[in-house]
């Protein structure tokens, strides 16, 4: 892990506990099994979604992008505001909006029909 990885222990402490995985050269930053954040250089993103955007836009925070085969592809992942380093409640407020943002973006599972889901008579 790197420091600033590590560091983010310390800045979301009030938000409560959450750990990282690496992966694609960065690291997934997750609470409670749920993917609320991502690193990419050192640079902090946090899930977004509609409901949350406008908030991460109204400070003209960008989304993160990369390039995958000569395209540009924009995620629901927007730069962490800087407050969120220096104000332990800023940094609840953010990894708050995070989570319920990847809460809501999880999608239901299709259920299986084996018949059981079937109507008598149908």
């Amino acid at each position: 892990m790197s420091e600033f990885v590590d560091y983010l222990n310390e800045v979301f402490e009030r938000f409560g506990p959450i750990y990282a995985r690496r992966m694609f050269g960065g690291h997934g930053v997750y609470h409670n099994e749920v993917m609320i954040a991502l690193v990419a250089d050192d640079v902090l993103y946090l899930k977004a979604d509609s409901n949350s955007s406008i908030h991460f836009e109204k400070l003209g925070m960008s989304a993160f992008e990369f390039d995958k085969n000569g395209k540009k592809v924009t995620m629901s992942y927007f730069t962490a505001p800087e407050a969120i380093y220096d104000d332990p409640d800023e940094a609840r407020i953010w990894a708050t909006r995070a989570y319920e943002a990847a809460l809501r973006s999880k999608r239901p599972k299709k259920r299986m029909g084996h018949g059981r889901d079937k109507h008598p008579g149908a």
